[in-house]
């Protein structure tokens, strides 16, 4: 179907490299495949397109680049075999792409010494992973904070990328704290409405459909108070005042 395996002149363009696989990058996409920050934040939409734009990603990085670990987390190993399943399908339609080495439900190893590999995300899943040329977290505001701490020294010596997409999922945990608080990232917000794929009528019945929060959440990548929580979050903000004395941890 095409032919890029040895076209070096795609391990500068990764827009094209994308092109090339039959994938026309929306606006967003194209802004993110020609950027070359080390850390991204991908705040998006359901149905957006952002699991397929980090498969080139991973794609590019292990194809162009020789011995290179990639890992894909996700919460589950479901998710995990998704994203994989999206990357595996990529090399397949390269047709001059000799077999992988090793190919796996959830990894290959390309002939080039390049490692894929989809992990779910936990902490000790990761702990046997060192030195990453790239690391995806899938439906990063749903993996445990555990994993977010555990991954960033992987990158320490490799000086690996980190790329973290999700919809939101309530105010709290890492990818809401990155997303509203971090310094040195780069960040992407894509609303449903930004979605060439995603229609207008479509919104309109999910609007109807769901609960405002959960529209919001879903389709506009607000970050809304969970279900769970009593308080909101700027009713405990509120409640902080520097003139009361902490019971713990105070001077």
């Amino acid at each position: 179907m095409v032919s890029l395996a040895g076209d070096l002149r795609l391990a500068l363009d990764r827009e094209g490299f994308a092109r090339r696989l039959g994938i026309v990058p929306d606006p967003w996409q194209g802004e993110l495949l020609r950027s070359r920050a080390p850390r991204v934040l991908l705040n998006c939409s359901r149905q957006s397109g952002k699991s397929t734009i980090s498969g080139v990603l991973a794609l590019h990085r292990a194809l162009y680049r020789p011995g290179s670990l990639v890992l894909c987390l996700a919460p589950s190993e479901r998710q995990s075999k998704e994203l994989f399943g999206k990357i595996a399908g990529f090399y397949r339609a390269i047709h001059d792409a000799p077999p992988p080495e090793s190919d796996r439900k959830l990894g290959m190893v390309l002939p080039n010494g390049s490692r894929i590999e989809a992990l779910p995300g936990s902490e000790k899943t990761i702990r046997g992973f060192s030195g990453a040329a790239l690391l995806l977290v899938d439906e990063a505001s749903r993996v445990d904070d555990g994993l977010y701490h555990a991954v960033r020294p992987m990158l320490a010596v490799s000086g690996g990328s980190l790329v973290m997409l999700s919809s939101p999922y309530g105010k709290r945990g890492a990818f809401y704290e990155a997303w509203t608080s971090g310094a040195g990232w780069e960040r992407y917000e894509v609303k449903a409405e930004e979605c060439p794929r995603i229609t207008a009528e479509f919104l309109e019945e999910e609007k109807a459909a769901l609960p405002s929060w959960v529209y919001r959440q879903e389709y506009e990548c607000s970050f809304e108070e969970t279900e769970d929580q009593i308080f909101t979050t700027e009713m405990v903000e509120a409640a902080v005042t520097p003139e009361v004395t902490p019971l713990f941890g105070g001077s």
